[in-house]
């Protein structure tokens, strides 16, 4: 999970084995306040059912195409999203998450949470850089 406004990791979930993301959500335990909006992909199509703040793009199907009202949704909630696709991009540079893991299972986590604590003390110097910046000028 990512904080959109700050595009800090907030919290990661891991399982042996695959698991579709949704149910690793599912069994992580892992529960958000209802006043949290939850923007997901479409793999999260039954994630309105559990969290009734959450919005997920509409999936077209080969007998019911998407009207123009629901691609421009779609297109809409992406751009909203893009922020976290940022996010994985930036852990995807590590190559532990766009790559086969190669090492000790039980340390994939471990190690995984370690990166995620890296991308945040980067982004955490970035800003305040930033806030520096502005101050002087």
């Amino acid at each position: 999970m990512i904080n959109q406004t700050s595009q800090e990791i907030i919290t990661t979930a891991f399982a042996p084995g695959r698991v579709h993301d949704f149910r690793l959500d599912q069994d992580s335990g892992v529960t958000l306040a209802k006043q949290i909006r939850c923007l997901a992909d479409a793999s999260y199509q039954g994630l309105a059912r559990l969290h009734s703040n959450s919005q997920t793009s509409v999936k077209r199907s080969k007998h019911h195409p998407l009207s123009a009202a629901q691609k421009s949704a779609n297109r809409q909630l992406a751009q909203q999203r893009i922020r976290c696709e940022h996010v994985i991009r930036k852990l995807k540079v590590f190559r532990i998450v766009s790559e086969r893991y190669r090492n000790r299972r039980r340390r994939f986590a471990l190690r995984f949470n370690l990166i995620a604590a890296i991308y945040n003390l980067e982004l955490q110097k970035i800003l305040s850089q930033e806030v520096y910046c502005s101050l002087r000028s």
